[in-house]
Formats: C-alpha cells, structure tokens, sequence
C-alpha cells in the first residue's frame, strides 16, 4: 500500500483522484486550501479532507510517512486580467517550490504534477507536404474578415497536427506560465535530488461536478450553463477551432496508473517525464456545442463569428506516448462524454457538492 499526499483533495479533478486511490487500496493524505475561487465563499471541505492553506502550512509535517506526492492544487482557468499575475504565481509556482524544499527535506522522492496543454501555446501545424511548421501569428485583419486559420506565407492555410510531448513550451497566459514554471522548477528538483517526476498534461478535461461558469471554468462548462438557462451556447470563431476532451474519469486513471508506475521501481533516479492526457480524439468547439445540446435537448448552438486576438486556433494531443509507457488509453470518448455531462451535476456555489 502507497501513502500519497494528496494536494487539491476536494477539487473538481483531485476528488475524483482521491476515490480512486482510495477505492485501489491507497492511503490517502487528503489535503485542500478551500480557495473560494475554486469552491466558492464559504464553502466547507469534505469529510476526510484537512484544510490547509499550503503558501504557508508546514509541508514537511504534511509529508510524514509519504511515499509520493500527487499534486493537483492549483488556480486554474485563464482568469481575468494581468491583476490574477500574482494569484497565479503564488498559488502556483510559489506552492510548487515549498512543496519540492519540503520533499527534499523529508526525503520524499517521486511526484506526479498535474500539468496542462496550455504549456505549449498554440498546437503544431503542417504544410500540404506534411512538414511541420510555424506559420504566423493570426492577423486581425483575417480575424476580422472571417479567416479564422492560421495561414502560412504563401497564403495557404497550416493544417494542424497531433501534438507531441517535445514539442516547444511557449504558454500564452499567466496560467499558462504558471504551469511551464511548474514543469521547471519540478525538472530542476529531480536534476538535483534524483527524485523522479512525472507530469500529467491534462487537456479539456470535464465531467461530473466541474465548476460552473466563472472566469477560471472550461468551454464545457459555460455551454452547459447557457443550456440550463435555456439560451442557445454561444461558439466563438467559425466553431471549427479543433480540441480534445477528456473526461474526469480517466484523468483519475492516468494519475493512478502514473503513480503505481512511479513505485513500482521501474522509473530511473533524477527522471523527469511528461505525458498528454487526452481522449485521442479531436473534437471541434461547435462539435462540444452540438454534443452538449443533443444530450439536453437544449436550443442549437449559434456561431457568433466573434473572436479573441490571443486565442489558441488548434491544439490536438498525441496520445502515444501515456498509451505506450503509462499503460494509459482514455474509455470515454467525448461525443458519447459530453451527452451524459449535459445533464451531470455540478459543482455548487456555495458549500461543497453532494
């Protein structure tokens, strides 16, 4: 049996987690900072959980007896503005470092961090002859004249590609460079320590008890709110903006089947991996409309033509990598995924969800 410590333990990903290691005989140290944020104001952890606020808990006390950490805390979502900088550098990055000083301290040797897509920025791209390239930045203009694609020097558009794990991180958001800076600070901790890391770069991931529309949730959770109030989900660009899913569930599977790898002795001293974790199977954002609707009956989704300059067009995991090493291949596609979370409960307001 593991003794794991559990960071975010009654958030949105982290509790599904903690079921999960629980229910395959792990000892689970569940530890939450109940950020309002994440849980809403005035919200109250669940049983088994300890609250803790881990910019400024002892970490080391927490470590006790632990034999990996699993660390889903975070401040997630693309937030507002420059002013969430701050937030998400300490709930972030400042978190992450204590919790590296801490394991070194106690001699605590294997992590696994949940990552992000969001670390690479924009997906890859080809030309007509498959050859991978970098086409420009979208140009307001074509933004404006409905030309959504990225478009390549001779006027032809870039074809969008699988995206590997060595693929350049290049992060757009503050989130975004929190996350990268977790990736780093973690590859230099198991540089120096030999401590072996493995980071989960999870893409949309959604299902049961996901947030509701606030300005950290996903795309999947504000057209299934529009639906409940019965308006049409409003789809940005042309809606052909090509993504990948995957559900709660095997988010849950991928940390477990990455933790069980880590002690099982089989990963070297000082290793640092990063895997995607997707569903394998791109999904236009109309497509997540059109799914969410059929599942609730609700009114067709309306393409809006409204853009954002900064927004990624396509990013489109490979999933060939956690397959061949973790063992890892997602069960639930997202046509069939988002139908069902059309009508799935989700996260509360105000105290903690049933």
């Amino acid at each position: 049996m593991t003794r794991v410590l559990l960071t975010g333990a009654a958030g949105f990903i982290g509790s599904h987690i903690m079921s999960a290691l629980t229910a395959g005989g792990h000892d689970v140290v569940a530890v939450d900072g109940m950020v309002p944020a994440a849980h809403g104001p005035g919200a109250t952890a669940p049983e088994g959980v300890r609250v803790a606020d881990l910019r400024t808990s002892s970490l080391a006390e927490m470590l006790d007896g632990v034999d990996l950490v699993c660390h889903q805390a975070a401040r997630v979502g693309a937030g507002v503005d420059a002013r969430d900088a701050p937030d998400y550098a300490a709930d972030n990055d400042l978190v992450t470092a204590r919790l590296l000083s801490a394991m070194f301290e106690t001699r605590c040797h294997r992590l696994v961090l949940a990552s992000s897509m969001v670390v690479y920025g924009d997906g890859t791209y080809h030309d007509r002859s498959g050859q991978v390239v970098v086409p420009p930045p979208r140009a307001v203009a074509d933004l404006e004249a409905g030309r959504f694609e990225r478009y390549l020097p001779d006027g032809e558009p870039a074809e969008w590609a699988l995206t590997p794990e060595d693929a350049p991180l290049a992060p757009r958001s503050y989130y975004a460079a929190s996350k990268a800076a977790q990736e780093s600070y973690c590859r230099a901790w198991s540089l120096e320590t030999g401590g072996a890391v493995t980071a989960l770069r999870y893409h949309n991931v959604y299902g049961p008890y996901m947030p509701r529309d606030t300005p950290y949730a996903g795309v999947a959770s504000i057209f299934r709110s529009q639906l409940e109030a019965r308006k049409a989900p409003t789809v940005f660009e042309d809606g052909g903006q090509m993504r990948d899913f995957v559900h709660v569930t095997d988010i849950a599977t991928a940390n477990v089947a990455a933790i069980e790898r880590l002690t099982s002795g089989i990963v070297r001293t000082g290793e640092f991996e990063a895997f995607n974790i997707c569903s394998g199977q791109p999904i236009s954002i109309k497509q997540v409309a059109e799914s969410l609707t059929t599942g609730i009956s609700g009114p067709a989704p309306v393409t809006t033509g409204r853009y954002r300059p900064g927004d990624v067009r396509h990013i489109v995991a490979d999933p060939r990598r956690a397959a061949a090493t973790l063992g890892f291949r997602a069960t639930i596609m997202p046509e069939c995924g988002l139908r069902e979370f059309a009508t799935a409960p989700l996260r509360q307001r105000r105290g903690f969800y049933q």
